[in-house]
């Protein structure tokens, strides 16, 4: 096992705890660090492992934070419709 794919599967771990844990703020803080952290790691596990272990890393990883990305899909939706006439 290559270390990235070792960080990766540490990473998922990490993610799975913290969402079990109780949080004040819903979890954002952590889910700010952990998009940080996941980002870079995801680029490394492309160069070294490839593309099909990253993309089973980033739906893994998608299906952990799914609610940055609905709200980032939703921003993408109000900026894309333009100014209401």
């Amino acid at each position: 096992m290559t270390a990235p794919l070792a960080l990766a599967c540490l990473w998922l771990i990490a993610a799975n705890g913290i969402a079990m844990l109780p949080s004040r703020d819903h979890h954002w803080r952590a889910a700010y660090v952990l998009i940080a952290l996941g980002i870079p790691l995801l680029g490394w596990l492309t160069w070294k492992a490839g593309p099909l272990w990253a993309l089973l890393f980033l739906a893994a990883g998608a299906s952990l934070l799914r609610w940055p990305l609905v709200y980032l899909w939703r921003w993408a939706r109000r900026r894309g419709e333009g100014p209401a006439e």
